[in-house]
């Protein structure tokens, strides 16, 4: 094998959206150690999570406060189920809540303490903002400034700011519902391609947030935070960090500031060297946009366990 040949590798991690009830179950069924992480996560919640990822009831999972926690701990999972394949990843990254898993994996947590925060997140979050006052909407086909220039001037006296950056043209706006709204009509009219409401219970990423961010820090000051023993890129930066102090910092500010997840992936490609995504986790949202943003680079999801199958292939491919 060349030098050349050899493919930088990079994790990344599954954020809210990913969920569906039974994810993991595949793995559980050809790794059936790694049930041990959903155990794991039961005791530190005291609760079981494990039937809630496996059989659900759906309604219980589409909670924030749940679903935060049922992201991570099936990422964790897949993740401990892949620990024995040829392959070492040299940046990390998760997208909004898979940053936390992207800090298990690279040892900047513990997963115990990583559950917990994250189950705190998702209540704070959820709490923020009363039900039905925030709203976020998906803005397809506009690129990233003139959706900027949309949402300001959408906001008028309320909020109205972009929370995700997910693909070149596919850009998330959140605040306050009327504001939303407004911002849905004048990206129709500056000809987006479809523009409209996400389901989902909250605005993150937004200012709205400020008030989770400020109750969630005195619980990432108690946390131990590890440098990470690999570079995770953060959303906030969309630049990696090497200390626990700097993935404390970051996973504060993410809160209320977005995901800047075209600019992240790109920075992996450009400055990383990276040539292949591994989608650690639930779904394959992520494999998805990456295409988008960097369609050079390889992407491949491990949403199920035969997704190791093209794993092998591709990194085959270099020897």
């Amino acid at each position: 094998m060349s030098e050349t040949d050899i493919r930088r590798v990079a994790f990344v991690f599954p954020g809210q959206g990913s969920q569906a009830v039974g994810m993991g179950s595949s793995w559980i069924e050809s790794h059936p150690q790694i049930e041990e992480v959903f155990d794991r996560a039961d005791q530190a919640l005291g609760e079981p999570l494990k039937q809630m990822c496996l059989t659900g009831p759906a309604e219980d999972l589409q909670l924030t406060a749940n679903t935060q926690p049922a992201i991570l701990t099936t990422s964790v999972a897949i993740l401990e189920a892949i620990s024995d394949l040829p392959v070492e990843p040299v940046l990390m990254a998760g997208h909004s809540l898979g940053e936390y898993s992207a800090h298990v994996a690279a040892g900047s947590l513990t997963f115990e303490d990583a559950v917990q925060l994250v189950r705190r997140r998702g209540e704070l979050m959820q709490d923020a903002v009363p039900v039905g006052q925030g709203a976020m909407a998906a803005v397809l086909g506009l690129e990233a400034e003139t959706v900027e220039e949309i949402a300001a001037e959408a906001a008028g006296e309320e909020i109205c700011s972009v929370a995700n950056l997910n693909a070149p043209t596919q850009i998330v706006v959140a605040g306050d519902r009327p504001a939303v709204e407004r911002a849905i009509g004048l990206a129709k009219e500056h000809g987006a391609r479809r523009a409209m409401m996400l389901p989902v219970s909250a605005p993150f990423h937004s200012p709205l947030m400020r008030p989770a961010r400020q109750g969630l820090e005195p619980y990432l000051d108690a946390v131990d935070f590890q440098d990470p023993k690999v570079p995770v890129v953060c959303n906030i930066d969309a630049l990696p960090i090497s200390s626990g102090s700097a993935a404390r910092d970051a996973l504060e500010r993410q809160v209320d500031g977005p995901v800047r997840w075209v600019e992240s992936i790109a920075w992996m490609v450009e400055h990383g060297g990276v040539d292949l995504f591994v989608e650690v986790g639930p779904g394959t949202v992520l494999t998805g946009l990456i295409r988008r943003i960097a369609p050079t680079a390889k992407a491949v999801s491990l949403d199920k366990a035969s997704g190791t199958e093209k794993l092998l292939d591709i990194l085959g491919e270099t020897i």
